[in-house]
C-alpha cells in the first residue's frame, strides 16, 4: 500500500507544451471528459528525465498529445534546445500483450495504465540506449535507429546495461541472462528458476512495500553480479479470481498475508558468466527481509541491508564477494513502540565512508559513517527525504528536505567538512524535487505550486537556473489556459489534534456568496508510510472540477502519516483506525464551524488505505458525514501483506487485540450513513475479497449500501472512459445523497 491512490498528484517532470485551439482565458468550465482527456491539462509531462553521460542530451519519456498514457523516447539537446523523438513506440513496438508478470510489476510501480516505453537505460559510453518495449528489448542509437536485441514469447524483465557497458542483462523465465551489448548470444546465468523458484527478481513485498524493484546488482567493473534467489513455496496460496468483462481468469497467487510465511530468500555472488557462484551469509535466521544490496565503488565489498521480520532492527552487512562471508558493519534499532523506515538516501563513498540517512533522533537526517564513527551532517525538527547528488571531490552533498516549511520541499546542500551549515538552492513557495548528474555538477529541478503545473529547469550546482527545460507557463496554447479564469485559490491552515499536535489542512472553495453554505468533498488517505497530501504543489484539475461542480474541496494530514517525524508517525503503532479517524473528525468539526459550510453536507472519500479510513470514519462517527465513498479498502488487516501490515500492527497472534480493534468488518452494521463501495475485480494488491467480505457482512446485517465493481481492473481503476465512469458514479451518488439532499 506504498502508493497513494487519490484525486490528483504531481508527476514532477515537464516538456514542451503543444498548442491547443483555445488561446485565451474564458469562463469555460471543466468537464470530466476534459479532465481525463488528452493532452493532459497540467501540460505534457514526461517521465524519467536523464542527462546523457556527457551531459549533451536530456532524455525523457514523453506522452503523446492525443494519447497521454502512451510514452515515446525523446531527446533534448542541452546546447541548442532542439528536441526530437528518438524512439516511436508505435513504429518500433510489436504491440504484443505483456506477460502477466510484467503487468504485475507495472502495478507495483504504479504505472499499470502506461503504454509504450515506460523505462530506458543509457549505456555508459553515451552512444546507445536500452529500450524495453512490448516485452522485448531494443537498442537505440542517437541517430534514431533501433536494433532488436530479443524476440521471445516470454518477455524480458528487469533489463539493464551493466556499469561498464559490457552487457545487457535481464530475467527471462525466472532465470537471469546476460548478453554482450555489442551483439552476441545471451548466456543463461542461472538454471533452476522454475515453479516457485525465481532468480534476479524482487519478491512481491519488495516491489509493493520496500521500493526495491530488482533482484540483481552488477559490480562496478562488470566482473561480478549479486543475485537474489527466492522460493515462494512457503507462501500461502490465495485463489484470486480476476473477473473480467468477457470471462474470469483464476490465479493461484502466492500472497504473504500478515502473520503467514514470507518467501525464502538467498543471495549469491557469481562471475559475469554465471560461474564461481558463492552464497552470501545472511545470518542464522532465515525469516528476514533483504532490504537493499549495493557494491562499494571499487567492487571489493558488497553492502547488504538485512531487516528483521518485525522491522525494528536493520543490520548493514559487509560481505566479502569472494567467499560470501559477512560481518555486521553497524545496526539501526527502532524505539519500543516504533519501526524502521527503509530509505534510498545513502551512498558508499570512494574513500570507504558511507553517507547514511537515519531517523535515530526522531527525524530523518544525514550522517557520515567512517572508521566506525558517526558524524551528523544535518539535524533539527525537520526531515531529509532523499539524496539528489554527491560531489565527492568537493565533499558536498545535495539533498531534498523540508527544513524551511512543512508544506514545501526544497533542494539543499551541505559540506561534509561543515556539518549543519545548510544552503537552500531552490525558491520558497514551491514544492521542489531534483536529480543530478553523476559528478553533481548540474541538477534537473522539478517544481510546482497550487497555481502552476510542474515546471522543469536545468541548474548548476549552486541552484542557479541555467535554462528552462520547460517553463510550462499557463499562457495561450497551454491546455489549462482556457480554464484559468475559473481556477480557485488553495488555502492552507492548521488545527490542533486532541493532544495539541498541529495538523495541516488545505481547502479550495467556489467563489463564496454571502449567506450561502456549500457542501464539502472531504478527501483523505490517512495511512502511514506514504507521502503527505497537504503540500504547496499543483493538485491537478480534478479538485478544481469538484469545486466548479459546487463542492468545497478539503483534506487534512492526520497523525500517523509520513514526513513529520517519528513521534507524529508512530502514533499509529498497533492502532490503525484510531488516531487517523480522530484527526479526520477534528477536520470535520473545523469545517462545521465555518459559516460558509453546510455542516450536514460533508461527504468523505478515500481510496486504498483511504477507503479503509472511510469505513472506520463512518463506523466511529455516525451522522457526522453525510455520505462516504470507499474505494478498494482493506477490511481485515489479516488479508493484507506481511511487510506493510506487520510494520505497524505486529503479529495477528501476538497482537490479536490490535488487529481486532482495527477490523472494519465487525462494526460494519454501525454504518448508518449512505455508503458507496468501489473495487477493481482483478485487484491483486488489496484483493477483491476485502470488499466482498464487507458486502456480505452488510447484507447479513441488513444494512443498505451501494456498490460499483469494475471487471478486469486492479488496484488502479482508471484509463480512457473508465476514469469518467468512475467519477460520474461517485458524483452521481454524492450529488444525490449530499449536495442535493433537502
Amino acid at each position: 500500500m506504498r502508493g497513494v491512490w487519490a484525486l490528483g498528484g504531481v508527476m514532477l517532470a515537464c516538456a514542451a507544451v503543444p498548442a491547443v485551439a483555445a488561446d485565451k482565458v474564458s469562463d469555460q468550465k471543466l468537464t470530466l471528459t476534459r479532465v481525463f482527456g488528452s493532452p493532459d491539462l497540467s501540460g505534457v509531462q514526461p517521465r524519467g528525465l536523464k542527462l546523457s553521460p556527457d551531459g549533451t542530451l536530456l532524455t525523457s519519456l514523453k506522452p503523446r498529445a492525443d494519447e497521454k498514457e502512451r510514452f515515446d523516447l525523446w531527446a533534448l539537446d542541452t546546447r541548442t534546445g532542439q528536441e526530437r523523438m528518438l524512439v516511436d513506440s508505435k513504429k518500433v513496438g510489436s504491440g504484443a500483450e505483456l506477460s502477466e508478470v510484467e503487468k504485475m510489476q507495472r502495478e507495483r510501480a504504479r504505472i499499470a495504465g502506461s503504454k509504450g516505453i515506460v523505462a530506458y537505460d543509457w549505456a555508459p559510453d553515451g552512444k546507445t540506449i536500452l529500450v524495453p518495449l512490448d516485452g522485448d528489448l531494443y537498442l537505440a542509437t542517437l541517430d534514431g535507429k533501433t536494433r532488436r536485441l530479443t524476440d521471445t514469447p516470454e518477455g524480458e524483465l528487469n533489463p539493464t546495461v551493466s556499469p561498464k557497458g559490457g552487457f545487457v542483462s535481464f530475467v527471462q523465465g525466472q532465470n537471469l541472462f546476460a548478453q554482450p551489448l555489442g551483439g552476441g548470444t545471451a548466456t543463461q546465468l542461472t538454471r533452476d528458476g522454475a515453479g516457485t523458484v525465481h532468480w534476479g527478481e524482487a519478491e512481491f513485498v519488495a516491489q509493493e512495500e520496500m521500493d526495491r524493484r530488482t533482484g540483481y546488482w552488477w559490480s562496478p567493473q562488470d566482473t561480478h553480479i549479486a543475485v537474489e534467489r527466492f522460493d515462494e513455496a512457503p507462501v500461502g496460496v490465495v485463489t484470486r479470481a480476476a473477473i473480467g468483462a468477457n470471462g474470469t481468469k483464476v490465479y493461484d497467487q502466492r500472497y504473504p498475508a500478515a502473520g503467514s510465511p514470507n518467501v525464502s530468500v538467498e543471495l549469491f555472488v557469481m562471475k559475469a558468466d554465471g560461474s564461481a557462484r558463492v552464497k552470501v551469509d545472511l545470518g542464522s535466521n532465515p525469516d528476514i527481509y533483504l532490504a537493499r544490496v549495493d557494491w562499494t565503488p571499487d567492487g571489493t565489498v558488497l553492502l547488504v541491508q538485512r531487516q528483521s521480520r518485525d522491522q525494528k532492527t536493520l543490520d548493514m552487512l559487509k560481505v566479502d564477494p569472494a567467499t560470501g562471508k559477512s560481518v555486521v558493519l553497524f545496526t539501526e534499532k527502532s524505539g519500543a513502540r516504533s519501526w524502521l523506515n527503509l530509505s534510498d538516501a545513502y551512498h558508499p563513498m570512494k574513500d570507504g565512508s558511507l553517507i547514511w540517512r537515519s531517523e535515530r533522533t526522531g527525524y530523518g537526517h544525514l550522517y557520515r559513517f567512517a572508521k566506525g564513527k558517526w558524524t551528523a551532517l544535518t539535524s533539527g525538527d525537520w526531515v531529509v527525504q532523499s539524496l539528489a547528488g554527491i560531489d565527492e571531490a568537493k565533499g558536498r552533498l545535495y539533498f531534498v528536505g523540508n527544513k524551511d516549511d512543512v508544506l514545501e520541499q526544497h533542494l539543499y546542500s551541505v559540506d561534509i567538512a561543515h556539518p549543519n551549515v545548510i544552503t537552500r538552492l531552490t525558491e520558497t513557495g514551491w514544492w521542489n524535487n531534483g536529480t543530478m548528474d553523476g559528478a553533481a555538477t548540474r541538477m534537473i529541478v522539478s517544481r510546482s505550486n497550487p497555481t502552476q503545473p510542474a515546471q522543469v529547469y536545468l541548474a548548476d550546482a549552486t541552484g542557479k537556473r541555467l535554462s528552462w527545460i520547460n517553463e510550462n507557463a499557463v499562457t495561450p496554447g497551454h491546455p489549462y489556459y482556457p480554464y484559468l479564469a475559473q481556477h480557485q485559490q488553495t488555502k492552507f491552515g492548521t488545527i490542533k489534534a486532541a493532544d495539541g499536535t498541529p495538523l495541516y489542512w488545505e481547502m479550495i472553495t467556489p467563489p463564496l456568496e454571502p449567506g450561502k453554505k456549500y457542501p464539502v468533498f472531504f478527501q483523505h488517505y490517512g495511512g502511514p508510510g506514504t507521502g503527505q497530501q497537504v503540500t504547496r504543489a499543483w493538485g491537478g484539475a480534478l479538485a478544481q472540477y469538484l469545486v466548479q461542480h459546487g463542492y468545497i474541496y478539503f483534506q487534512i494530514d492526520n497523525r500517523g502519516s509520513f514526513n513529520r517525524g517519528k513521534a507524529f508517525e508512530d502514533q499509529i503503532y498497533r492502532a490503525m483506525g484510531t488516531v487517523e479517524v480522530a484527526d479526520q473528525l477534528a477536520g470535520a468539526t473545523f469545517l462545521k464551524e465555518q459559516p460558509f459550510v453546510a455542516g450536514d453536507k460533508i461527504a468523505t472519500y478515500g481510496w486504498s488505505y483511504g477507503g479503509y479510513t472511510t469505513l472506520k470514519m463512518l463506523q466511529a462517527n455516525p451522522g457526522v458525514y453525510a455520505a462516504g465513498v470507499s474505494g478498494a479498502p482493506v477490511t481485515r488487516w489479516e488479508l493484507y501483506d506481511t511487510h506493510y501490515t506487520e510494520r505497524y500492527m505486529g503479529s495477528p497472534v501476538a497482537d490479536a487485540k490490535a488487529y481486532a480493534a482495527s477490523d472494519a468488518l465487525q462494526d460494519a452494521a454501525k454504518i448508518a450513513d449512505p455508503l458507496l463501495l468501489i473495487h477493481g475485480m482483478a485487484d491483486d494488491n488489496v484483493v477483491f475479497e476485502n470488499s466482498t467480505a464487507f458486502a456480505a457482512e452488510m447484507q447479513k446485517q441488513d444494512r443498505p449500501f451501494e456498490m460499483m465493481f469494475y471487471p478486469g481492473y486492479t488496484h488502479r481503476v482508471g484509463g480512457p472512459g473508465i476514469s469518467e465512469h468512475l467519477w460520474n458514479t461517485i458524483l452521481t451518488f454524492l450529488d444525490r445523497t449530499v449536495k442535493d439532499k433537502k
